[in-house]
């Protein structure tokens, strides 16, 4: 579970940061209130979607188990 859980907050790092950063610098450009934006939604993503992974990881994994 453990590891689960390190998985989760390394991939939701790495994925919110990647995402939040790009439709941010796509929709209001890079100005000076741009850092303080993505540092926002980059949290508020992070919190989203670390539960999501958990919860909706499993399902999918075992969803996919059973068609291979």
């Amino acid at each position: 579970m453990k590891q689960k859980i390190a998985f989760a907050m390394i991939m939701g790092v790495i994925t919110t940061g990647i995402i939040s950063f790009s439709l941010i610098s796509i929709n209001i450009g890079f100005n000076d209130t741009f850092l303080g934006i993505w540092l926002k939604s980059w949290g508020m993503a992070y919190v989203i979607v670390i539960p999501a992974i958990l919860v909706i990881g499993p399902r999918i994994q075992k969803a996919i188990d059973k068609r291979i």
